[in-house]
């Protein structure tokens, strides 16, 4: 169905100037991490013991309490929590948002690049086992970010008053939505599959996390994966000690700004700032951020304020009402997990480089960190499209002015008069001598009349061009026609259209095309490009 081409990473434009330099292993960024993500890296950390005290029956247990939320976990992924009793089994990890139906198709290549990687390390390093999570950021309370996807350039979107902890909001009020899914998909065989698997993950669950849970399981529970909800009181429970840490003595906020400046006088661009208080207080519909105010913990935007006695109580018997933000996420994620690596996006992966110091001070392994696959999918008729032009997929990694001028060179469609205009400049060189022979006073005006001729002989030549422009118009038109199908809205594909658009042309094969090409050590960007029938 597919044949895949690479192209490296910087042409496609895939990965920030941070996390580019630390995949090209320079030398300045080597105190931001531990272990390079390769082969040898794993090797290296496998040698040592990082969850000595973890306590991994507790862990299961908590696991397998959350997969019977649903009832489609698989038995490969039960079989996989059982698993990390033992302590030669560690976890892989990636985490995301709850993204209405996945969200954008980057979700998807996230999730089987952490698959893939655990099934390639089993066979690298047969003596342990790797176990593929994802981690539902079900804390969220940005709802903006998860309410949509997009298909046939049409975005769907959920609207709702509700507030709070995105993953408690109530899934009831898609019913109207699914009625637009379900008559824009249409009534193929693969169309029906995918209105029955919204309506059986949305309409069927009560809330945003227990959906997103069922649909995993659907899309990846027969490779083992296995969901975990941090939003979860027995979780909480053991991270207790570092919540208290982080709201009394601030110790994340020093060491990450520490690593920030440090990035910053290195030339990056950083991705998160810490604050004293990397917390939110949360309860029903509310998420709200705490900030010491005087002697008093306030969260903000609401009325409410607690005593240091009254905040340390709350850590101590409902610990569960305290969430960690994007700087202490990662840590709470680690203290929970057996986890030796991370998977995440370029962003991710960024910020994760600023919190070392931070994992350092709190005593708490830093995971390796390892780029998710970056992938473009390209249908036949679209690749055609591009040979017919006489360019190659790679091309299209390019602005579009760019390309409509590289096709217009190579069709002789540029009209340029550079050799008349030299002439033209010669001769008024000479002129402009001669009359300097007589008043030197009339060089100026003499220069101005050589400029003025210019600039006319320029718009005699713009006016050329866009008539050539108009005779190459449905070439143009094709050219801005693939740009915007690989690139919509100015986006790569990958973070805008949603995998309900592939599922409906090519059915589960492409699911299992991607399983199929991703390479999780592979560092480039991935052209997954259709082969004609």
């Amino acid at each position: 169905m597919f044949k895949t081409e690479t192209i490296d990473l910087k042409t496609s434009g895939a990965i920030n100037a941070l996390v580019m330099d630390y995949l090209e292993k320079k030398e300045t960024l080597s105190p931001f991490y531990n272990n390079y993500p390769d082969k040898n890296g794993f090797s290296d950390l496998l040698k040592t013991n990082p969850y000595p005290s973890l306590d991994r029956n507790l862990l299961a247990e908590i696991l397998l309490k959350q997969s019977k939320l649903v009832n489609n976990s698989s038995a490969l992924s039960l079989k996989k929590i059982e698993s990390l009793k033992q302590k030669n089994v560690f976890t892989l990890t990636t985490g995301h948002q709850l993204c209405l139906f996945t969200g954008p198709l980057y979700f998807i290549y996230k999730i089987f690049s952490t698959i893939n990687l655990a099934e390639e390390l089993k066979k690298e390093f047969p003596d342990f086992d790797f176990v593929p999570v994802y981690w539902m950021a079900s804390e969220d309370h940005d709802f903006e970010e998860v309410n949509h996807f997009n298909v046939f350039g049409k975005n769907f979107k959920w609207e709702s008053k509700q507030a709070g902890a995105v993953g408690d909001f109530k899934t009831d009020e898609l019913k109207d939505l699914f009625v637009l899914i379900k008559e824009s998909l249409g009534t193929t065989e693969n169309a029906v599959h995918l209105s029955s698997l919204f309506e059986k993950a949305y309409l069927n669950h009560s809330t945003l996390k227990d959906a997103t849970r069922f649909l995993a399981n659907e899309l990846f529970g027969a490779y083992g994966l296995v969901v975990a909800d941090g939003h979860d009181e027995q979780f909480k429970q053991q991270f207790k000690t570092a919540l208290e840490k982080e709201i009394f003595e601030n110790i994340s906020f020093g060491k990450v700004k520490e690593s920030t400046d440090a990035l910053n006088k290195l030339g990056y661009t950083t991705q998160v700032n810490p604050r004293p208080i990397n917390c939110f207080y949360i309860e029903d519909n509310l998420r709200g951020r705490i900030e010491k105010v005087g002697s008093k913990f306030s969260v903000v935007g609401t009325e409410l304020s607690f005593t240091e006695e009254e905040l340390k109580n709350i850590i101590k018997n409902n610990p569960e009402k305290i969430s960690p933000n994007v700087v202490l996420r990662p840590v709470y994620q680690q203290c929970i997990l057996p986890n030796i690596a991370y998977i995440g996006g370029p962003g991710e992966l960024a910020y994760w480089l600023q919190y070392k110091k931070m994992f350092d001070a709190l005593n708490v392994f830093f995971p390796l960190l390892m780029p998710r696959n970056f992938v473009t999918v390209i249908d036949a008729g679209t690749k055609n499209k591009i040979d017919k032009l006489s360019f190659t997929p790679t091309d299209f990694f390019k602005e579009a002015q760019e390309l409509i001028n590289a096709y217009q060179l190579k069709t002789n469609n540029v009209f340029a008069l550079d050799k008349e205009k030299e002439e033209l400049t010669k001769l008024y060189n000479g002129l402009i001598e001669k009359i300097s022979g007589v008043d030197k006073t009339l060089n100026a005006a003499a220069m101005a009349e050589l400029q003025k001729t210019i600039n006319g002989v320029d718009l005699l030549i713009g006016k050329a061009n866009k008539a050539l422009k108009q005779r190459s118009e449905t070439e143009i038109n094709q050219i801005t026609g693939v740009k915007q199908k690989l690139f919509p809205n100015a986006m790569p594909q990958e973070r805008f259209e949603n995998f309900s658009g592939f599922y409906l042309k090519y059915g589960a094969a492409f699911l299992s095309q991607v399983k199929e090409n991703i390479r999780p050590f592979a560092l480039d960007h991935k052209l997954f490009i259709e082969i004609g029938k």
